[in-house]
């Protein structure tokens, strides 16, 4: 089995983009390659790795299915994370819920429409 080595967020306003994702998660940003290429730095350097899925493709947006990968991130709190997304120009697409035994997973779209997943990770979750 391989590990997933990169993700990319498309933008269409990267600057405004760039500041949900720095504001929304605290990650930075360091201008890499062509003008508008940013390397993210949102872990720590031989972090953890990302947990992937296969499953049926969804609409977490009225009448536009996801297409791409979807990408969830551990948050330390999902009400946190929820205001400081939409301070940041970001959208909530789902309110928080609970996966029992799993945590608690709210959707957000950023600035320029992609959809982001933000989980508080907590086995006791019910």
């Amino acid at each position: 089995m391989t590990d997933l080595a990169h993700i990319a967020i498309n933008a269409d306003d990267v600057p405004t983009t760039r500041r949900f994702y720095a504001d929304t998660f605290g990650w930075d940003f360091a201008p890499w390659g062509p003008p508008g290429f940013y390397r993210i730095d949102a872990g720590a350097p031989g972090g953890p790795g990302v947990a992937a899925a296969l499953q049926q493709r969804r609409a977490l947006q009225p009448d536009r299915p996801t297409n791409g990968f979807e990408c969830t991130i551990a948050v330390e709190d999902v009400a946190a994370t929820r205001e400081a997304a939409l301070a940041a120009g970001g959208r909530v697409l789902v309110e928080p819920v609970t996966i029992a035994g799993v945590g608690h997973l709210i959707w957000l779209a950023d600035p320029s429409g992609n959809v982001v997943g933000a989980m508080t990770f907590d086995p006791a979750a019910d």
